[in-house]
């Protein structure tokens, strides 16, 4: 008796043994999926089918197409908006543009200088800012484009640092053509064809009233023609002196609420923003980090260093994509150098689909490629929507897995703030869906049933995905009219616009089923689709429910919004040194000048 309650009391301790390893063990692991370093990864204007693991033949990117191998992709992965400011606003709060007032009901749709006074609003939650208060270290390294300052050139109130990050080093708006002299301008011919009839109208205005003045018909003060004529003068000089000076006033580079360089400079970018990310890393190992990389690749100004020029087999294009998958690789081989790959979660994405209308002025195609989808950025069609979407942490996500659900940018909000064991906001809607379910493969349909599609501040068009059903119902309310006709976009203004004689409105609307037309090739018609009628009801029911769900709130793109206002205007020296100063070369703004 006394060998067997020994023999059962070393069973029980062995038992109990396993047991606290065991619990250990999952404890370990509950916390480091809970709590794992998150590295986001956007690149501007990049083409789904710029990529290796998308398809692309001809473009080198191993380091992306290796987060594919290791993780997940998505092959349905929709930006909430096909423009810049608003695609970036969703992804950082998880909502629609229009819900934070980041959808404008005018032509412009982003901002465009950085002395405007719109941006994304204090009240808005970001997801830097839920994690930065769960304590993980948070950065954002490259462009922003989301605003700076509200009432004064040093309250930045829109900037990186009020919206949750720790530390910023990038470029508070974006990169323009305008930013690279030889690289053209995106504003020349719009401004061109804005004044002439202003100055027309003007010109004969002031010609008549001084001939009716001289003939006697009419009595105008001197005083007066000398006032219209000066207010006149004055404006012209203005806008004069904004555009022939918007490189130095736009394109600068910012390390937190300091300009290092202005203008800025495009030697070695590429180089000095990854290192900028991988010093971050390795400040961070023992801590979990946020990182938010938002590459200028591959925006026009087209640009590479020396060791990818001339190099891709796409001109200066696929060099700055391949340039861009070069420094993934930094990214990533910092990871595994500090064994934090098994740690953090990596996504790669787009912020839009390619800029298919632009073509320097030499006829070199500066856009990218979106496969086998329709049109480009600005538009709805899904090639300006449908980015990659790529998601990588060994051991808890699929690896090598294809996933066609449709999923959204804004997914990610809600998929990090659960991670970080943070709360979701409950005092307003979050849009996006915890994206983990279905990257584990717990599930297999994604909780979007329905994703609304906004051009600017109009629906444009809405994706239906039933839960009984295979098929991804589109239905079109309006479309862009493309120039020339038989185009793939709007080549004569450079982007695709939303309302008035750019667009054709449908009625009945268009209908398609991207299971089975993904090319928005041919719509269906009652004809040729039963349901049709019954389809267009459900749409309807449910654009009536989301918008219901909408609120006023300030409209951050407004014309008083995003015009230039001096007193705004950020200046490393003054406006009579031209905003000149070189921080990056470790002298001081006048010396940088007088070199």
């Amino acid at each position: 008796i006394f060998h067997l309650f020994l023999h059962t009391r070393k069973k029980m301790g062995l038992l109990l043994l396993l047991i606290i390893c065991q619990c250990a063990i999952n404890s370990i692991k509950t916390q480091s999926v809970s709590k794992p370093n998150i590295i986001l990864l956007m690149a501007d204007d990049l083409g789904i089918g710029d990529l290796g693991c998308y398809g692309n033949r001809t473009l080198r990117t191993p380091n992306i197409d290796k987060l594919a191998e290791e993780g997940v992709t998505l092959t349905q992965h929709i930006a909430a908006s096909p423009l810049c400011t608003p695609s970036r606003a969703a992804f950082l709060t998880g909502r629609y543009p229009i819900r934070a007032g980041m959808a404008a009901f005018s032509r412009v749709g982003v901002f465009l200088f950085s002395a405007s006074s719109g941006g994304l609003s204090s009240e808005e939650i970001t997801f830097s800012k839920l994690l930065k208060q769960k304590g993980y270290a948070t950065a954002l390294i490259g462009k922003w484009h989301l605003g700076m300052n509200c009432e004064s050139s040093n309250d930045f109130c829109h900037h990186p640092l009020s919206h949750g990050f720790d530390y910023f080093y990038g470029l508070p708006v974006t990169n323009f053509r305008d930013c690279k002299p030889g690289q053209g301008s995106v504003f020349l011919k719009g401004v061109q064809k804005g004044l002439v009839m202003p100055v027309q109208i003007a010109g004969i205005a002031l010609v008549s009233l001084a001939v009716a003045q001289y003939i006697g018909l009419l009595k105008v003060p001197f005083q007066a023609l000398g006032y219209f004529l000066l207010i006149i003068t004055i404006s012209l000089v203005v806008l004069i002196f904004f555009f022939y000076n918007f490189r130095h006033l736009n394109c600068f580079l910012m390390r937190d609420h300091q300009i290092i360089q202005q203008p800025l400079s495009y030697e070695n970018l590429t180089q000095r923003l990854t290192k900028e990310a991988m010093q971050f890393i390795g400040r961070n190992t023992g801590t979990p980090f946020l990182l938010v990389i938002s590459y200028l690749h591959v925006h026009t100004a087209l640009y590479a260093s020396e060791n990818f020029k001339g190099k891709s087999r796409h001109g200066l294009y696929g060099d700055a994509v391949e340039e861009m998958d070069w420094s993934v690789g930094q990214i990533l081989d910092v990871l595994a150098k500090h064994n934090l790959s098994d740690k953090t979660l990596v996504y790669f994405t787009s912020d839009q689909g390619a800029h298919v209308e632009e073509i320097s002025s030499t006829g070199e195609v500066h856009g990218g490629y979106n496969g086998i989808y329709k049109g480009g950025k600005s538009t709805n069609w899904e090639g300006g929507i449908r980015v990659p979407g790529l998601l990588r942490w060994p051991g808890v996500v699929q690896a090598g897995a294809y996933i066609d659900e449709p999923t959204s940018n804004m997914d990610i909000f809600p998929t990090i703030v659960k991670l970080a064991d943070a709360q979701l906001p409950s005092n307003r809607i979050i849009d996006g869906h915890d994206l983990l379910p279905l990257l584990q493969g717990k599930v297999t349909r994604s909780k979007h049933e329905f994703l609304f599609h906004y051009c600017n501040a109009y629906l444009n068009a809405v994706r239906w995905h039933p839960g009984n059903s295979e098929s991804v119902w589109k239905v079109f309310f309006f479309t862009p009219n493309f120039s020339p006709e038989d185009s793939n976009g709007c080549y004569d203004s450079h982007v695709c616009f939303c309302h008035g004689g750019f667009i054709t409105q449908h009625d009945p609307p268009l209908l398609f089923d991207l299971s089975r037309d993904p090319e928005e090739k041919v719509p269906l018609t009652p004809e040729t689709e039963s349901r049709f009628y019954e389809i267009l009801r459900v749409v309807h029911e449910a654009v009536e429910n989301h918008t219901r769900s909408l609120h006023a709130v300030p409209n951050q793109l407004s014309w008083d919004n995003l015009l230039w206002k001096p007193w705004l205007q950020l200046c490393c020296s003054s406006l009579f040194q031209s905003c000149y100063c070189d921080y990056e070369s470790g002298g001081s703004p006048l010396q940088a000048h007088l070199g």
